[in-house]
């Protein structure tokens, strides 16, 4: 293996442990739990998020904390700018090859199976976030991106773009019967590219 080939092997391995939680300096896994605890406290709950952040940078668990607290405290603007940055931390863990090539069902029996699920997921949240911001252009080119990568739909992305479909073709709430039963039951098949 050329050692180019083995640095993004090992990347990609170490992004993939540390989306699961490895890799986590335990000073850091104190500043989210304590985080947690003064939930009540959203001021000193976000400095200590803030100081994990800036602890490892790098690291998705930190990421993922400061993105639910203010996806869960109704800062979805602010929820959208770290998803961003999770979307650039795992392009920078995947590599500059990643999504060539959509992601064929093998992925998912990958060591990189967590930071392409990662990637997915974030993409889908970000998609959602644009939504509910009103931002439907991004959000419909991040719908994109994701069915281009996960054709199979595996993160379940085509129910966003169903969603997104009802609100740019005007189906109101009065339909939302008859619209239910045209969801797919599951993949992209009658959603918009």
């Amino acid at each position: 293996m050329e050692s180019g080939d083995r640095a993004l092997d090992d990347a990609m391995t170490a992004f993939a442990q540390s989306a699961i939680g490895g890799g986590l300096p335990s000073g850091v896994n104190a500043l989210i739990a304590e985080a947690g605890r003064l939930r009540e406290r959203p001021d000193e709950a976000l400095a200590l998020l803030q100081r994990a952040r800036a602890a490892a940078p790098r690291h998705p668990v930190p990421l993922i904390a400061l993105y639910r607290f203010y996806f869960y405290g109704h800062q979805l603007a602010q929820a959208r700018a770290i998803g961003e940055d999770a979307v650039a931390v795992a392009r920078t863990a995947l590599g500059s090859n990643f999504g060539d090539e959509p992601l064929a069902a093998a992925i998912v029996t990958t060591p990189y199976d967590a930071a392409a699920r990662f990637y997915l997921f974030t993409l889908k949240g970000l998609a959602y976030l644009n939504m509910r911001l009103g931002d439907f252009e991004e959000a419909r080119m991040l719908l994109r991106e994701l069915r281009r990568l996960d054709p199979e739909d595996r993160v379940g992305g085509a129910l966003l773009s169903q969603v997104l479909d009802r609100h740019e073709t005007g189906v109101g709430s009065d339909d939302a019967m008859d619209a239910l039963s045209e969801y797919p039951t599951r993949g992209w098949t009658g959603t918009q590219p």
